[in-house]
């Protein structure tokens, strides 16, 4: 049997076995990416099974949490300048309850456009 690869095999019993590794990531994933590899895994297996083999899954996924991560700053940024936030010194409940309702409506865009599409 000719193997003309660049893949060494091993026999198992009569069959010959590709020796296959993953890259594994240097770093782990963050949030975004982690729901990302989630919705893949569940809602586009193909696509999922083709980016593992391929060896393009963490490095999309990466990606995808530095675009996240940046697109939430500049948008909280953005927010921020057209709905200033009450006085923390003065009424800290006010403060949390509006930086939670901005940084709720950044998340939901996020999952949105990056997450689930």
């Amino acid at each position: 049997m000719n193997m003309s690869s660049n893949l060494s095999y091993t026999q198992t019993g009569d069959y010959l076995l590709p020796n296959l590794t993953l890259n594994q990531p240097r770093k782990p994933l963050g949030k975004y990416g982690r729901l990302r590899r989630t919705y893949l895994m569940q809602h586009r297996p193909v696509l999922y099974n083709s980016m593992l083999l391929n060896g393009s899954l963490y490095p999309t996924l990466s990606e995808l949490e530095q675009t996240a991560v940046a697109m939430k700053e500049q948008m909280m940024t953005e927010l921020l300048a057209k709905n200033p936030a009450p006085d923390k010194e003065q009424n800290q409940m006010a403060w949390v309850q509006h930086m939670n309702s901005l940084q709720e409506q950044v998340e939901e865009v996020i999952r949105t456009e990056l997450i689930y599409s």
